[in-house]
């Protein structure tokens, strides 16, 4: 059995987009490959080797973190000891995580190498023109460069050169984690009943400046009364979003981060979904996918070179809006609020977008990668 090593910047059950590709990627090539994980510690402090479901992890101590990047001392001698003991046939890489491109670079290595692009360098300025050399020496030593839209691959001018070993594997919605179980229709219940019939605008992500929440909150005061934005997770911005929030009252509610039956019981209460991400950083949108699988239309903004416009198709699945243009956010939520029958058709087709192209067997692409190169 061929041996495959993973390197994320973390790894479930820590929470992130990224995270959560890489854990059903491991989930579904189960019993086709040894799998070895090697990421940094999100709890920083000490590095741990532990088994998760017959797979082994090793997360490396990282008590310091600049610009995004966590940074380690050990991690240049844990990831050689990884490759020279575990002795991989490929390499997957979850890129951006400009130190271990560094890393990798500087150490021989005899696996297939794919790098996993989910998203290019942004807003880092200085910092990014020093690593651009190592981006370019990494893209070029790879075996194949896997990206998660065309749309993105188009607009990526790091990827420009290496189109050619470009193969296109969109994210992928956990089915398992938004099916409805036991208990959970009682749940949604509460939920619409706890905002006494008014419309829920729903909004779960990491409050972050890319996310584009403060426009979802400036569109909010051109809202009809009737209707509640509910904003879940957290991030450095909350605090700051809550108070830009007060004048608005209950109008604007925030949730906290949520657990996974709070999540999909949230998706199926709610009626639109609002996803107001404002560059591409943006690089995909998976919880933009996993509110369209709970039949949820959304809105969105036009942004150039995300895939997220590929994922909510405009006039089908939800309506994209002009970038950042608050008074047109508001109006594209509020013809979806009082149209029923709109909601309902973008609904049902936004679950059936889904299934065709973003669940699990999309993974199954993969093998073919993994051995083509």
């Amino acid at each position: 059995m061929k041996k495959i090593l993973h390197i994320s910047k973390f790894y479930y059950p820590y929470f992130g987009g990224i995270e959560d590709v890489v854990h059903s990627i491991v989930a579904e090539m189960e019993g086709k490959y040894e799998q070895h994980i090697i990421c940094f510690n999100h709890e920083k402090s000490g590095t741990i080797r532990t088994t998760q479901n017959g797979v082994e992890v090793i997360r490396v101590s990282a008590p310091l973190t600049l610009a995004s990047q966590p940074l380690s001392l050990s991690y240049y001698t844990k990831l050689r000891e990884e490759i020279e003991t575990f002795q991989p046939d490929v390499i997957h890489v979850h890129f951006p995580n400009p130190l271990i491109g560094v890393l990798l670079l500087s150490m021989p290595i005899h696996a297939k190498l794919i790098i996993h692009w989910h998203s290019d360098i942004i807003g880092k300025g200085c910092l990014y023109a020093l690593y651009r050399r190592w981006e370019k020496r990494i893209l070029e030593r790879a075996d194949a460069v896997i990206a998660t839209s065309e749309q993105y691959v188009e607009k990526s001018i790091p990827l420009q050169a290496y189109k050619k070993k470009i193969h296109i594997l969109p994210n992928i919605v956990n089915e398992e984690k938004l099916q409805l179980l036991s208990g959970d229709e009682a749940m949604i219940r509460n939920i619409r009943e706890q905002y006494k019939g008014r419309k829920i605008v729903l909004f779960v992500g990491r409050h972050v400046p890319y996310k584009g929440i403060d426009i979802l909150i400036q569109a909010t005061s051109f809202l009809p009364n009737d209707c509640v934005v509910l904003i879940g997770g957290t991030g450095e911005q909350t605090a700051n979003l809550q108070q830009q929030a007060l004048p608005l009252g209950e109008k604007v509610q925030f949730l906290g981060r949520l657990q996974d039956k709070e999540l999909r019981c949230y998706l199926h209460a709610a009626d639109v979904y609002a996803f107001p991400s404002i560059d591409r950083r943006e690089a995909f949108g998976v919880a933009l996918a996993e509110a369209l699988y709970c039949g949820l239309p959304a809105v969105s903004f036009d942004i150039a070179g995300s895939g997220s416009i590929w994922v909510n198709q405009d006039g089908q699945t939800g309506i994209i809006v002009p970038q950042q243009e608050a008074q047109a956010y508001a109006q594209a939520i509020t013809d979806l609020l009082r149209d029923e029958k709109r909601r309902n058709q973008y609904g049902a087709a936004a679950q059936q977008w889904v299934r065709e192209h973003f669940l699990k067997d999309q993974i199954q692409k993969l093998p073919t990668i993994y051995e083509s190169c």
